[in-house]
């Protein structure tokens, strides 16, 4: 069985908890791994870590910083075909999905190569009689997120990019689900020349996402998740005296309008229903046809393009639709599917 670790202060770390998590393979809902879920412990071993190491990577000037994050794009883009396989092997997106998910991550790098410029603050001179006004932009310290399993490159890459950029050291905690990428991540980041602590993954569940919301030492947290549970990190989070982004419940709706380009519609909609196995906000779970001629016109195209849809293996490389990450996410779709009929 192959564990999967946390990455702590430059290197690859074996869980000391004694407690795992299961990583399915989506193609064949077998176990394929396990996963360390952090102890209180092991999150404040990679706090004082980031602690260590941001004091320093802030003091870089922010012209050394965009070099790290020039380097880290170039990694990105030489390994982006395997960080894809990897990502599919785990999620069970499609290859060309998994490429799409580092794409839109790597997009967010590519502007925090910007960070001399962006870090400029502002000054107004006689904002008001006797009065200038200026404002400067500082890293905060050791930061954290916390993010799901739907985009495990992307998401993660729009935390860790600015925030890295701007001199602080950043703690991500991935899903659990499918934690692999995060890993690899940390490991190219340390390859671009990042010193050791400033990006750090810390596995785990509740308990790992407990004990950032309330270490002393965490300056800010950003989450992606459901309503529930941004509701419940921002509450604990702020409640610690921490910055908070927290992001749920983010549902795509779509309407139809009677002179809508059908066969453009159509085809955005199949994108993104079936792009990341409809694991994602832009699924559309609500779509709205204005009126009855426009509803059956644009059922028949859905009927035929649905009918015409390659599924397969996540790994295949034709394949349109793979499968979803776990065999409890299928039975979900299906209890769906049957209110739906009910």
């Amino acid at each position: 069985m192959r564990d999967i670790p946390h990455f702590i202060d430059g290197a690859a770390v074996a869980g000391t908890s004694g407690r795992w998590g299961e990583v399915f393979d989506p193609n064949t809902g077998q176990v394929q791994a396990r996963v360390a879920l952090a102890a209180p412990s092991e999150v404040d071993r990679a706090v004082q870590a980031a602690l260590k190491a941001q004091t320093g990577w802030a003091a870089t000037n922010p012209q050394r910083r965009a070099r790290v994050m020039f380097e880290f794009k170039r990694l990105l883009e030489s390994h982006m075909g395997e960080l894809a396989e990897l990502l599919s092997s785990e999620h069970g997106k499609v290859l060309a999905d998994s490429r799409g998910d580092i794409q839109r991550g790597l997009e967010v790098i590519e502007f925090s190569c910007g960070v001399p410029h962006l870090m400029k603050g502002e000054y107004t001179e006689g904002a008001g009689t006797g009065i200038d006004v200026w404002s400067m932009r500082q890293p905060l310290g050791v930061v954290a997120g916390v993010t799901p399993f739907n985009f495990p490159a992307m998401i993660p890459m729009w935390m860790l990019g600015p925030a890295i950029a701007a001199g602080n050291a950043f703690i991500l905690k991935p899903s659990e689900k499918d934690p692999s990428v995060p890993v690899r991540l940390a490991e190219l980041m340390m390859e671009a020349g990042a010193p050791a602590g400033v990006l750090q993954v810390v596995q785990g569940d509740k308990g790992a996402v407990d004990a950032l919301l309330d270490h002393s030492d965490i300056a800010a947290i950003s989450f992606v998740g459901s309503s529930d549970i941004a509701q419940y990190v921002y509450g604990r989070a702020a409640a610690n005296g921490k910055r908070v982004q927290a992001m749920g419940g983010a549902k795509n709706h779509g309407i139809i309008m009677p002179d809508a380009d059908l066969d453009r519609a159509v085809q955005d909609i199949m994108g993104a229903a079936y792009g990341s196995a409809g694991e994602r906000c832009m699924a559309m779970p609500v779509a709205v046809p204005v009126g009855d001629k426009i509803a059956a016109a644009l059922r028949e195209r859905l009927v035929t393009a649905i009918e015409g849809l390659k599924v397969g293996v996540s790994t295949d490389a034709d394949a349109e639709y793979g499968p979803l990450i776990s065999a409890a996410h299928k039975a979900k779709v299906e209890h769906y599917i049957q209110m739906g009929v009910d």
